[in-house]
């Protein structure tokens, strides 16, 4: 069952979402923590990286797995996702780097890289704490629509909606990759805690088809229903259709 805090604002969601995060850490300063990119979770990483400057928050013990990253880009790539965890998050706080664990899109085997990356999580006892954000279809990770609820950490092909929804964050839609590791539904699933973060009118049928309609893999977010510990964190505007 997926429950729903409903906030005012954007800053709010990251301010709740960050609460949530911290008080995990303080809890169990082993935590592995699972994390999103795209521009929701901003600021929830920038309340962290305040709540470590000026709360001496520590991240020290704490062990990280991203959710997905793009094929073909290397990790020092301005959209690479692994640059984007340095520059939003990873370079702020005091994270061990050997810790830190982002999926390699420029892997010679990319079959192996993807079998490497589901074996360090279950190395890892799994992952305590899942971040999550929605796309406008309703993916999570890069699991588009149609992926199967019972899929693992494998590359995928972006749909184009998806491709276009990203491509304001490269020169054209042409420069934005066509595939990516992402970790499969089943993954997401495994996680002990999940929070899914969404602002803004865009998401709103998202939300809405996620939380109100029939488990459907058209709707790969609806699958957490399913979830024994989910929290949808959302402003006023992604909640409209509730």
């Amino acid at each position: 069952m997926i429950k729903v805090l409903v906030v005012r604002n954007y800053e709010e969601v990251s301010l709740e979402a960050a609460l949530r995060i911290a008080e995990t850490v303080k809890s169990k300063p082993d935590a592995v923590l699972g994390f999103a990119t795209g521009s929701t979770p901003i600021g929830c990483y920038r309340e962290l990286v305040r709540m470590h400057r000026m709360e001496g928050l520590s991240f020290s013990r704490i062990s990280t797995f991203n959710l997905d990253e793009y094929v073909g880009l290397a990790p020092d790539h301005s959209q690479s996702y692994h640059y984007y965890m340095f520059q939003n998050l990873f370079n702020h706080i005091d994270v061990k780097r050997g810790n830190i664990h982002i999926p390699n899109g420029m892997a010679k085997d990319l079959e192996e890289e993807c079998v490497r990356y589901e074996d360090a999580i279950k190395q890892a006892d799994g992952i305590d704490l899942q971040l999550l954000g929605i796309g406008r279809n309703g993916h999570i990770g890069f699991n588009e629509p149609g992926s199967p609820f019972d899929s693992r950490t494998r590359v995928v092909k972006l749909s184009e909606q998806t491709r276009m929804d990203n491509a304001r964050f490269f020169k054209s839609l042409d420069e934005v990759p066509m595939y990516a590791i992402t970790m499969g539904i089943a993954t997401i699933m495994e996680a002990k805690r999940i929070i899914l973060l969404a602002s803004g009118e865009a998401k709103a049928e998202a939300i809405a088809k996620a939380i109100k309609e029939p488990k459907t893999v058209m709707v790969p977010a609806s699958v957490l229903q399913d979830h024994s510990d989910c929290l949808f964190i959302i402003d006023k505007k992604a909640a409209l259709l509730l």
